[in-house]
């Protein structure tokens, strides 16, 4: 999709949509094709619910990706996220399912969501996913990164 097929972007009058909604998600030309490159969203302000007691779950995502021919607009992006705020799935399904939706918009050389959601009853969940494509040097560095990604103890200063 070019840029001026983006409806989002610029449009003051958006909607937000308040159920679960891939259809959402826009996307561009990359223009650096020559380059592989890490493009990071970081998003503090997720908001899902618990499918269980309906309760809202917080989480700050991190999405980076390696981009092929397409890139999301991150209006776009922003509302989708939006869209799971009345979404009742647990974490690990949460990310699974953004991560599958961005493969199948964009088709990125590799992908990885993680999710650091709030503690509730005393713990925090943190779901990471990957993808790379599949025999190419992206799904050995999908499986390095899965197997050492979390290697390192981390400050948490937003919980």
């Amino acid at each position: 999709m070019d840029k001026n097929k983006l409806s989002l972007l610029g449009n003051q009058n958006v909607a937000y949509d308040f159920n679960y909604n891939p259809d959402i998600l826009e996307v561009f030309e990359n223009k650096h094709l020559e380059n592989d490159y890490f493009v990071k969203f970081n998003c503090p302000e997720f908001t899902s619910l618990c499918p269980i007691t309906s309760q809202p779950d917080f989480a700050t995502l991190y999405i980076s990706y390696i981009p092929q021919l397409k890139m999301v607009e991150s209006k776009s992006l922003k509302l989708y996220l939006f869209s799971f705020r009345n979404h009742g799935d647990f974490h690990e399904d949460c990310m699974n399912i953004i991560l599958k939706d961005l493969v199948r918009v964009m088709e990125p050389k590799y992908i990885e969501v993680w999710g650091k959601f709030t503690p509730r009853g005393g713990i925090s969940i943190d779901p990471y996913v990957n993808y790379g494509i599949m025999g190419t040097k992206y799904e050995k560095m999908a499986e390095y990164r899965l197997l050492n990604h979390d290697l390192y103890p981390e400050k948490i200063d937003n919980r």
